[in-house]
Order: structure tokens, then sequence, then C-alpha cells
């Protein structure tokens, strides 16, 4: 039986990278800072604060546009 399922891949993160996650409680612009196999660690670049959690991120898709966002 076929079914429509929705393929994910894990988004490969690196320090430096800037992200935008487009909604859910952690949306907004993002700047990583360090990276491993279980946990992702994030700065928020207005208010400079950092939160650490499991990794959660794949890629939507990319382009280029103004960050942080105004």
């Amino acid at each position: 039986m076929k079914a429509k399922i929705k393929i994910l891949k894990r988004l490969e993160l690196a320090p430096g990278d800037r992200i935008h996650i487009e909604d859910g409680p952690r949306r907004g612009d993002w700047q990583v800072t360090a990276v491993n196999e279980k946990e992702l660690t994030l700065r928020c670049p207005v208010s400079g604060r950092e939160f650490t959690w499991a990794r959660f991120c794949y890629l939507l898709e990319e382009r280029d546009q103004q960050w942080p966002k105004e």
C-alpha cells in the first residue's frame, strides 16, 4: 500500500552558521555557537542569550535574506 510520507534529513550545522527558524517556540534568528552529535547551542543575535537544546533542526530551504530579520 502506498501512502504519502514526509522525508526529513537532519540539518548539518557548524559554529558560526546563521539560521532562521520559521515557526514553533524557538522561531526567529539564531547563530550556532556549538554543535555535537546530540546537542545544539544557539545564540540570539539581539539579546545575546544562549540556549542548548537536543538537536532538532531540519532543512526546509536555503535563501539569502536580511539577518537578523527586522
